[in-house]
């Protein structure tokens, strides 16, 4: 784009570890290339009110370690609406804003999407989600650091687990997607894992039942993801069918989302961030910045939120192996 004089840059949706990470390196190459930052704060909704301001390569000194989003991030029902996106665009074009880059997941892209066909706006979107669950890129920012907090998290309750002999139902975030279950189960070295992507949670659990899952152990744990009722729906369950377990509940919650990203999501986040610029240097618009085999890859916004990410289902039968 030989007009690209100022980008714009915003956090969108569930904050992520790393996502300040994503933020610097887009201002700081931006700003390398000769191109003016301006940071849009709480997403699109601040897209709207207006609160967006020229960011400095001082604006993101010493943010590279923090959790959050420093520009804060919303949900925002009014930029679903045509004239909320109206809003937005003459926003934009007031503050001579050229191009957008915005940091988020699937909604946050989803309404990227529609904007950018609206208005034929130039947008780069950088991952950043938790849930891994965008298609097209092998990670997300974010994803790494939740799974670390995630086993961090199971290897403390397995010592309790351990000394009361008990079984452990813990859930984890991904409503729609189970790779924070299965992934944090497999090392975790928990029992088991119940995953969006099959929906008989309660019957993976009671065919481990039935095989004695406990015979050869004196605790168990089973990493369930907060889809439909989450573990709490689950335990009511098992509680009904099998009094004779010692069943306990734990929801890990929002700390999944929070802390200091992982090395990782630092470099990841960064190698991202670097890429939304190139990709606006050279004039793409209305993709998604991804990682595949380690390579920088670019998907159109159609294909990472068209569909279901798929799991790898070897990761099932490897779990199921490793947890006898």
């Amino acid at each position: 784009m030989s007009q690209l004089k100022c980008i714009g840059v915003l956090t969108s949706g569930g904050d992520a570890p790393g996502m300040n990470a994503a933020l610097r390196a887009v201002t700081r190459c931006a700003i390398y290339n000769g191109i003016e930052v301006k940071a849009i704060y709480r997403g699109y909704k601040g897209l709207i009110s207006g609160e967006i301001i020229p960011f400095k390569t001082q604006n993101v000194s010493n943010i590279i370690q923090q959790g959050g989003t420093i520009i804060k991030t919303a949900r925002c029902a009014e930029f679903a609406t045509k004239e909320g996106r109206q809003i937005a665009y003459d926003n934009l074009k007031k503050e001579n804003i050229d191009a957008l880059v915005v940091i988020g997941g699937n909604g946050t892209f989803t309404g990227a999407r529609i904007f950018a066909q609206e208005y034929n706006f130039p947008i780069v979107g950088v991952p950043g989600t938790i849930d891994n669950d965008l298609n097209g890129t092998d990670s997300t920012i974010g994803y790494d650091t939740a799974l670390n907090t995630i086993i961090d998290a199971v290897d403390k309750i397995r010592d309790t687990a351990s000394s009361h002999e008990r079984l452990f139902l813990i859930e984890v975030m991904g409503r729609d997607a189970g790779f924070l279950a299965l992934n944090g189960a497999i090392a975790s070295g928990a029992e088991a894992a119940v995953i969006p992507e099959i929906k008989t949670g309660v019957n993976q659990l009671e065919q481990l039942i039935q095989n004695g899952f406990r015979k050869s152990k004196n605790s168990s744990i089973v990493l369930v993801s907060e889809s439909e009722g989450g573990a709490m729906a689950i335990a009511e369950k098992l509680r009904k069918e099998h009094p004779e377990y010692n069943l306990h509940v734990t929801v890990l919650g929002h700390i999944q989302r929070g802390g200091s990203p992982s090395a990782y999501d630092r470099i990841l986040a960064t190698r991202f961030g670097a890429a939304a610029i190139e990709a606006l240097l050279d004039g793409q618009r209305n993709v998604m910045v991804g990682i595949d085999n380690d390579e920088i890859v670019y998907v159109p916004f159609n294909k990472a939120i068209k569909s279901e990410k798929k799991l790898d289902s070897n990761l099932l039968s490897i779990l199921a192996m490793a947890s006898i």
